[in-house]
């Protein structure tokens, strides 16, 4: 047998380049589509605060610290503190329709002030 042929010889460092940098971008791309599942709006916990009491409500937001519920309309944010919104941000008192109360505060949403809100 020649030195080419032995089973566990070296590979060409040339030749190991591309396939590293293959590799590399495999993984790149894996990281970076995860990543994107991660950053889209989260599907709504739960069913509709419509179908929830207050309590219920109320506490579901506080447990979960930051969740998407459906309430009224739309799917929204709630965080259950002004600590879990961004530097920038401000806490907002949300209140949402739940089965035994119309205007049930049941946490917070997150929101960038506006020009008037800033303090000059």
């Amino acid at each position: 047998m020649s030195a080419d042929n032995r089973p566990g010889r070296m590979l060409d460092p040339c030749l190991m380049r591309p396939l590293a940098l293959a590799l590399l971008c495999i993984h790149l791309v894996a990281v970076a589509t995860g990543a994107e599942a991660l950053a889209q709006t989260r599907a709504p916990r739960g069913s509709m605060t419509a179908r929830m009491t207050c309590a219920e409500a109320m506490a579901l937001v506080k447990g979960e610290r930051d969740v998407v519920i459906a309430a009224g309309s739309a799917p929204e944010r709630f965080v259950s503190g002004p600590g879990q919104c961004n530097g920038s941000e401000i806490a907002e008192l949300r209140f949402a329709p739940t089965r035994d109360n119309p205007q049930c505060p049941i946490g917070y949403r997150c929101r960038e002030p506006g020009f008037e809100e800033w303090n000059w």
